[in-house]
């Protein structure tokens, strides 16, 4: 996750607890990230009900820069690609 608050997050994981496709995508994410220095962090889905409501059925949802790049599954090779790794 990102260490400075003040750095912008390029990489955000909407998931929630007791997700198996999203500890897979976190473990993922979380590997890229490290690999090319990329800021990224976690939303927690399951206490807001607009998110439940949007992206309930997609979990995990993965957006890079601010637009969504997967659902269910993160390709590590593609995620580096948006990344420009």
């Amino acid at each position: 996750m990102s260490a400075d608050p003040t750095e912008p997050v390029r990489v955000v994981v909407y998931a929630k607890p007791g997700c198996h496709l999203c500890e897979d995508a976190i473990a993922l994410v979380a590997q890229v990230c490290a690999e090319t220095g990329t800021s990224w962090r976690e939303v927690d889905i399951s206490g807001d009900a607009e998110l439940m409501r949007t992206y309930g059925e997609q979990i995990p949802v993965t957006f890079v820069d601010g637009r969504q790049h997967d659902f269910w599954r993160v390709d590590p090779e593609r995620l580096r690609a948006a990344l420009g790794a």
